[in-house]
């Protein structure tokens, strides 16, 4: 739980950031929140806390978001001049 709203806290945070670098930092944050959510997650479906079935869509919803990040955090280096 801890994790997973780790990401949208990041991202709102990064949404102020003071600069570009600032602004990176907290998705790079975020991004590797999202992949500790990823493993958490898995462990949740393997103890089977959640069903197989929970598990396939929220790890969809994760790694989806992981691929928004990655292409952000690109973005803004890109731009960062």
């Amino acid at each position: 739980m801890r994790a997973g709203t780790s990401i949208g806290a990041n991202i709102a945070e990064g949404n102020q950031a003071q600069s570009k670098s600032d602004f990176i930092h907290k998705l790079s944050i975020a991004h590797k929140e999202a992949f500790e959510t990823d493993y958490w997650l898995n462990l949740l479906r393997d103890g089977e806390f959640v069903t197989a079935k929970q598990a396939e869509s929220l790890l969809s919803d994760c790694q989806e978001l992981q691929k928004i990040l990655t292409t952000s955090i690109k973005t803004a280096k890109t731009n960062k001049t």
